[in-house]
């Protein structure tokens, strides 16, 4: 790379982790001109930043080939398999087995109100007839014409 870094860019040790992990050459596309590593900085870039595609800075690959393989791997679910291998490998790292052996799942009730029923949420409507505001435009068109 012959620019200057973002805070996004992968490291050489995050790299070596990742390339093994996208689809081979070819498969992703018809034929690369653009370096796969750049393509991922770009995405992350986008990801990172909050940024719009279109607001990638000029010195990273163009937007629309960065966005179009975001979306090919999106759809592909490249993202998915990098990231259950990203976590079998931070897993293992820590000294734990590779997949969980449980789950835990955890849910709240929590009261609403007081009242039940739906007129406790629901104010009372009151009909054109005994708004003030009605009878008032009323009186106002008919003396008009009159």
């Amino acid at each position: 790379m012959d620019r200057p870094l973002y805070p996004s860019d992968l490291t050489d040790a995050q790299w070596k982790l990742i390339e093994p992990l996208l689809p081979p050459i070819g498969e992703s596309t018809f034929c690369e001109t653009v370096p796969r590593r750049e393509i991922v900085n770009g995405i992350r870039y986008v990801l990172r930043g909050g940024v719009q595609w279109r607001m990638m800075p000029h010195d990273l690959p163009k937007w629309e080939t960065v966005y179009y393989h975001h979306n090919l791997w999106s759809k592909t679910g490249v993202w998915k398999a990098i990231n259950a291998a990203l976590v079998k490998i931070e897993r293992e790292r820590k000294g734990r087995k590779a997949q969980p052996s449980a789950a835990v799942g955890d849910s709240q009730s929590v009261k609403t109100t007081q009242k039940k029923g739906i007129a406790a949420g629901t104010a009372t409507k009151r009909s054109k007839a005994a708004s003030a505001t009605s009878r008032r435009i009323r009186t106002a068109t008919c003396s008009v014409a009159a």
